[in-house]
Formats: structure tokens, sequence, C-alpha cells
């Protein structure tokens, strides 16, 4: 009898090389170009842990703190090991399920039943029982096979959700961090302009009080004066909200940020013309839409195979005597082999709907895994234009802010000579101030540019011709099986 248990087992062991059913995974093609320009380039490297090319100190131990104790990202690594013990349960479905029994009963007969008690048979009964069991599928059609293979690509596509949302949280608090600086670049803007302005109304209010001034200039004094004390008090109020921010992002309520400025930071070399599309799949968000299309592909093939026969093995060997002692004594042994079969046969159209609906979800997943690399494409795109747009417009936005200054210090001599009206003053100042913060939110929209690029290509990328660096995957992508 245990020579045809174990061939039983054998034989389920061997149907793990029947054909699957549904569909083997084929990586879709896509219409994307092939590179972002003309030109032909090798990409350049970039390390994964990117906001460290900023070289900034502050900056590298504010994302530290993030990586580590944002509640989201927490979350996020909580549901891989989730989905990484759910796949080794489904992988657990595929191998024999082995238990052991055991049990001690007493009983007592009646002596006045239909049935008299033969002589000599003892009315109280003790029963000792013990036996190994076991129960198992023969997945023919890879219906379990093609559950483990769905279970692992959702694996996979959560360990990528969780590096989207690592990637978000590094973009967020690395464009807070940004904006801060720029606040704190406008703060000095504005107190070197709130100072300016103290100057010329101290200088009006004498010539007002020698005769030479009106009250107009004065009242026009003031009231530029008060405009820059408005301006600094609503920049402060936006830095005090831009440090919660970075706070909530770090996990750390209580963060205070030491004022710094935006301009001493260097922006990260621009990626050369000609980055292949290829890059694109280091995105963890189009590896995660492409992992999602595999897990619905395979969910095809369990629906397939519930359409055939469920076929199952039980089998149990073990020993049960009167006597503890004899429990294991030969003549004590007892043993069950069970062979069952499931085939439907009328259910209305359910198993045929669950297939549809199978196939449905696999064209919604392909849809979705298609539009996140149109979407990839155009940011990274984007991202690239803006970037050489912003650097562009910095030599512009310096000229104009010496040659605001300069108009500033020529109006103010000339007002002094009598030449010209305190208006004149004002209108200067206001534009070398606007054009001072100009150049610093350039500055800021630059390295938030930079900052999007690095989001989009996937937070980090490697040259493909370096030694050890991983290929993109291409063609058709391995079965769960294999990999």
């Amino acid at each position: 009898m245990r020579r045809a248990l174990l061939a039983a087992l054998a034989a389920a062991a061997l149907s793990a090389g029947c054909a699957l059913s549904g569909p083997d995974y084929q990586r879709p093609a896509t219409t994307l170009p092939a590179s972002f320009d003309e030109a032909a380039s090798p990409a350049p490297s970039i390390p994964r842990d990117w906001w460290t090319l900023y070289r900034d100190p502050g900056l590298d131990a504010l994302l530290g703190d993030a990586l580590a104790r944002n509640a989201d990202l927490r979350l996020a690594i909580a549901q891989v090991d989730e989905a990484e013990a759910v796949l080794r349960e489904a992988w657990a479905v595929l191998s024999p399920q082995v238990t052991l029994d055991g049990g001690v009963s007493r009983s007592q007969v009646t002596t006045r039943g239909a049935t008299p008690l033969p002589s000599g048979f003892p009315r109280i009964r003790t029963d000792n029982r013990i036996a190994l069991s076991t129960s198992f599928e023969l997945d023919f059609w890879g219906r379990l096979r093609r559950g483990a293979e769905a279970a692992e690509a959702q694996t996979f596509a959560t360990r990528y959700a969780r590096d989207v949302v690592e990637l978000a949280l590094a973009g967020a608090a690395t464009q807070a961090w940004f904006a801060l600086r720029s606040v704190d670049s406008q703060m000095a803007l504005t107190r070197e302009t709130l100072a300016l302005r103290d100057e010329s109304l101290e200088l009006v209010r004498a010539r007002a009080r020698g005769g030479i001034a009106s009250d107009l200039d004065l009242n026009q004094a003031e009231s530029a004066r008060a405009e820059a004390a408005i301006q600094l008090n609503e920049l402060q109020r936006q830095r005090a909200a831009l440090e919660r921010q970075l706070g909530a992002l770090s996990g750390r309520p209580e963060l205070r940020v030491e004022a710094g400025d935006l301009n001493r930071m260097p922006v990260p070399p621009a990626p050369p013309a000609g980055l292949p599309a290829s890059l694109l799949d280091r995105r963890p968000d189009l590896r995660q839409a492409e992992e999602n299309l595999v897990a619905a592909n395979a969910r095809i093939g369990v629906a397939k195979a519930a359409l055939r026969p469920t076929i199952s093995l039980t089998g149990s060997l073990g020993g049960q005597s009167r006597d503890l002692s004899d429990l294991l004594s030969s003549g004590a042994r007892i043993w069950s082999l069970g062979f069952g079969l499931t085939l439907p046969i009328f259910d209305a159209g359910r198993l045929e709907a669950r297939v549809d609906q199978a196939e449905a979800r696999q064209r919604q997943a392909l849809a979705a895994y298609q539009k996140t690399a149109e979407t990839a494409y155009r940011e990274v795109a984007d991202g690239l234009e803006n970037l050489a747009r912003a650097r562009r417009a910095e030599s512009d936005l310096e000229a104009r802010l010496r040659a605001a200054r300069n108009t500033v210090r020529l109006a103010t001599l000339r007002y002094e000579a009598g030449y010209s009206s305190f208006l004149e003053v004002i209108d200067a100042q206001r534009v070398a101030n606007d054009a001072g913060l100009a150049m610093v939110r350039n500055r800021q929209a630059m390295l938030a540019y930079s900052v999007d690029l690095m989001k989009a290509l996937g937070g980090g990328w490697t040259d493909p011709l370096q030694a050890g660096a991983p290929a993109a995957r291409n063609g058709e992508r391995s079965s769960s099986s294999s990999r």
C-alpha cells in the first residue's frame, strides 16, 4: 500500500509538466520613439540616491529621515511583506499537505438494543488511533500554477508600488526643500529691498523737513516701505508652512530648518541629447503596470482551467488498536487511498462568464500599461524641455537684474539732484525687486525641473553599456516557474 501511495504522489508531481491553461505572457509592443532626440549619445549614470548630486548635507539628512520614518513608506513596506506571504502560500498549494491525526476514545454500548451484544464482548471499549493523512489536487491544467504566477506578479507589482511611494516621497521632500531655500533667498532679497526703502523714506523725510520734498513724495515712500514689509511677512508665512510640510514628510513634526541660500546649490548636469526610451523601463510605475498585466494574463489561465475536471488525491496511513501498546504493530495498521474527480456539467454559463471577466481585466491592464508608458515618455520629454529652457533663461534674468539695480542707482541720483520725481525711484526699486525675485524663482524652477526629470526617469539610471548594469527586458517575459 505504501508503494501505491508513493506512486500516486509521483504521478501528482509529474502532472506539473502538463500544459498550462490560458495564454503565456508576451510583453506588448509600444509605439514610442526610440529616443527623446534625433541625436544619439550614451546615457549618463545617476545613482539611486540621486538627491546627493545637489551636495547639500541638510537635504541628505532630511531624505535619510524621510525614507526611514515616513508613514506612507512604512505602509508600502508592510504591504510588500503581506504580498510576499501570499506568494509563499500560493506556491505551497502546489505541494501535498500532510497532517498527523491522533485520538483516543472510550465508549459504552447498550445491552438492550435490537441486536444482542455478543457473548464476551465488552460493553466499554477503548479505541486508540494515529494516522498520517494527505490531500492533493493534481494540477493537470495548471490552475494552481497560473494562480501562483499571478501571485508572483502581484508581489513584484507591490514591490514596485513601494518604489513608486519612495520615489514620490523623495521627489516631494526635495521639491519642498528647494521651495524653502527659494523662500529663504526671496526673504534675503526682500530684506535688502526693505532696508533700501527705509533709507529712501529717511531721505524723503529729511528733504520734506527742508521743504524740498512734497507730502506726495513722503506718502509714496511710506507706501513703498509698507509694501516691502507686507511682502516679507507673506514670505515668512510661506516658509513656516514649508517647514511644517518637511516635518510631515520626514516624520519629524518638530523639524526646524536653518536659513540657507538657494543660489549656492549646483544644478546637476542635464542628460545629453538622445536618451534612449528604454530608460523608461527603470520607472517603477511602468514596471508595476507591467506586473499587473502579467497577473491579469495569468488569471485568464486560472479561469479557463476551472472549465476542466478537478482531480484530487487523498490518502492516509497509520494504526488503530484497543491497547496503546499495540498501536504501531502490524496488525493495527490502517490505510486509505482516495481519488476524486469533479467536472462541471451545467452552471448556466458562470465559468464562461468568469473567463470573459478575466480577459476583460487583462485588456484593462494592457490599456493601463500602454497609457503609463505614454505618460512616462511625455513626462521625460517635458522634463528635458523645461530644464533646458530654464537654463537658457538664467543668463537673461541675470542681465535684467544688473540693469535694474543700475537703474535704481541712477534714479536715486536724479531724484537727489532734482531732475526727477520720487515716483521714478519707487518704480526703479520695484523693478529691481521683481527682477531679483524672478531670478531666484527661475533657479528654484531649474532645480524643480531637474527633480521632475529624475522622477520621470525612475529616480536614477545607469548606462546599460557599463559593466554590471542591468539590461532592459525585451521580448517574452520569463514564466513564473523559471524566475
